[in-house]
């Protein structure tokens, strides 16, 4: 284990691993020192993540602190300095329904998607979000892959004069198999987890996460024989090679699903309560119970000369329900996160998450590089503990962010240093309204550290709304913090995700207030011209926009009317804070 000044009350920490090096080590920002009574004497530490292997040798690293770019931003997360006016409006993507393709690999309901994307042209958006589900495409077989859905998808929205944003999802989606708009991971995948358990995340009471393949064996060939960064990589190879034509023009940008959600996140709560989680102030659950992440603490605290926190994560965190301040590892004064301990265990636990992101945006880069697409990665918008000094719900989800340290500002320099950009939600969100039910929760103050850390690294940011609104005030909190991003000198570019396209978007009030965000938003004329892609299709106007939205209406009455034949019994609500589109068909 390499040491350097033994005196020093710094941690500094960073990873690699054997199948792909990289040239620069991920970094992670220093701990601010403070005065701490009868304490072991702490000291700078490295660990280096090795395949296939229980043994980590060390290698120093520099500290992230102290350089030039963070003096701004670390002055209470504000701008200094002149500010001046944006040259270019942020163009507006629009979601598609989540089962747009079904799981047979067919396009739902085209007619009301065809008309729904002509009325998105007359209203000046610039492209669709397609999520691309590992579940549907590589469903039965691995390398076995089935893009005739997304195909079609694509092909509508090049003649409608859309571009088009994949999200290539390597998550499930839904609550389970119950729910009408369930996608689960791949077959042969949930029979791989039958046979090897862990490799699902597990919590400390044993409880399973299925949402995501557990981060710990990124490497080994626990999925017939490939490891789950390999299939990740295959899979984003067949994208490339059967888009290859499009991509760059149609296809303008592609997301990377890196965990639950497609965030780059631990399942610290599930997906479907995560919408919630404000509300009941949970404070999650550490996800490093599964045999592939004990082994790695395990070995990590060995190389630290401390065995006894290689066994598991903190066992004072509490439960999902309780205060910060009524658990010993999250409370504010004498709380266990704030000692060597919870360092050690919370920067590894973070380095590993930080890792995994490095390890994707590694493949991808070098995947789609040429294609002239721009490569993104979302972060989970955690908020609702942001006003205390430990920030739990952060912690446990994998973000070592506290009031003494700033857990995004290294994520943003990774996905810098991919060419990635950063995509957040809870755009739309108020404290002036979140306050009334939590007092700690602060998505405002979250989403500016944020856009701040992506300042600083001079990255995109796509911007997304965590639930589906129609409200004037949301729309107006969006315009609000994408200015508070793209004003000032070289700033990034920024664009916004509208989540998701549903049947009440296109009501008559709610599309005018809409169509007056997307104007906003662009600064330019609403109707734009078709984008010419080989005169395909025919220019819309707005006469079009009249007849989409008629068809809309027909379709969906007929549909209302059939479904009000049917008992009360068999109806579906569906919260429309989880972002799911209302007029699925159930």
């Amino acid at each position: 284990m390499a040491i350097a000044s033994p005196s020093t009350t710094i941690f500094s920490a960073s990873f690699c691993c054997k199948r792909a090096e990289s040239p620069h080590p991920t970094l992670f920002p220093s701990i601010l020192s403070t005065q701490r009574a009868h304490r072991l004497p702490t000291r700078r530490f490295a660990i280096n993540s090795r395949l296939n292997s229980s043994k980590f040798c060390g290698f120093l690293s520099p500290d992230n602190g102290g350089s030039e770019d963070l003096e701004q931003y670390e002055l209470q997360h504000g701008f200094t300095g002149p500010m001046e006016r944006r040259k270019k409006g942020s163009p507006v993507y629009v979601m598609l329904p989540a089962d747009s393709v079904a799981k047979d690999g067919k396009v739902r309901r085209i007619k009301v998607l065809t008309a729904s994307l002509r009325a998105l042209v007359t209203a000046g958006v610039e492209g669709v979000v397609m999520e691309v589900w590992w579940g549907v495409v590589e469903r039965e077989k691995p390398m076995v892959y089935n893009w005739g859905g997304y195909s079609d998808l694509v092909a509508l929205a090049r003649r409608c004069g859309l571009k088009v944003r994949a999200v290539l999802a390597f998550h499930q989606h839904g609550i389970g198999p119950g729910d009408p708009l369930w996608i689960s991971l791949p077959q042969w995948v949930l029979e791989e987890m039958d046979k090897d358990p862990d490799i699902a995340y597990s919590d400390r009471f044993g409880r399973r996460n299925m949402e995501y393949i557990s981060l710990g064996c990124d490497m080994f060939p626990v999925l017939k024989g490939r490891s789950p960064l390999q299939a990740y990589s295959d899979f984003m190879m067949n994208f490339r090679d059967t888009f290859r034509p499009l991509l760059g023009s149609v296809i303008t940008g592609v997301q990377v699903g890196m965990g639950p959600a497609g965030e780059l996140r631990y399942p610290s709560c599930p997906s479907q309560e995560l919408a919630w989680a404000w509300r009941s102030r949970e404070l999650g659950e550490f996800q490093c119970y599964d045999k592939y992440m004990l082994a790695c603490l395990n070995a990590c605290a060995h190389d630290v000369g401390m065995r006894e926190w290689g066994y598991g994560g903190p066992i004072v965190a509490g439960n999902l329900m309780h205060g910060p301040d009524n658990t010993d590892f999250f409370k504010s004064n004498g709380g266990s996160w704030n000692t060597p301990y919870g360092e050690f265990f919370l920067q590894w636990y973070s380095g590993m998450l930080l890792l995994h992101g490095e390890r994707i945006c590694r493949e991808a880069k070098t995947i789609f590089q040429g294609t002239e697409v721009d490569t993104s990665a979302k972060l989970a918008g955690i908020h609702w503990h942001y006003g205390t000094q430990s920030h739990p719900s952060e912690l446990t989800a994998g973000y070592y962010n506290t009031s003494r340290r700033d857990g995004y500002l290294p994520i943003a320099r990774m996905f810098g240093r991919y060419g990635f950009g950063l995509c957040c939600s809870v755009f739309g969100m108020r404290d002036v309204e979140e306050k009334q039910t939590n007092p700690v929760s602060s998505p405002e103050d979250f989403l500016k550290q944020l856009l701040l850390a992506a300042r600083v690294c001079q990255i995109p940011v796509e911007g997304e709304n965590s639930a589906t609104f129609l409200e004037e005030e949301s729309y107006e909190q969006v315009l609000k913090m994408s200015k508070f991003f793209s004003y000032g000198p070289g700033n990034p570019s920024f664009s916004f995700n509208f989540m998701r396209m549903d049947r009440y978007l296109f009501e008559q009030h709610n599309w005018a207030r809409f169509t007056r965000f997307v104007r906003q938003m662009s600064g330019a004329n609403i109707f734009r011209a078709r984008l010419d892609f080989g005169g395909d299709g025919h220019p819309t106007s707005m006469s079009d926009a009249v007849k989409a939205k008629s068809c809309i209406y027909i379709l969906l009455r007929k549909k209302d009317q059939t479904h009000i034949q049917t008992s009360k019994a068999n109806l579906t609500l569906r919260p429309p804070s989880l972002g799911l589109c209302s007029y699925s068909s159930t």
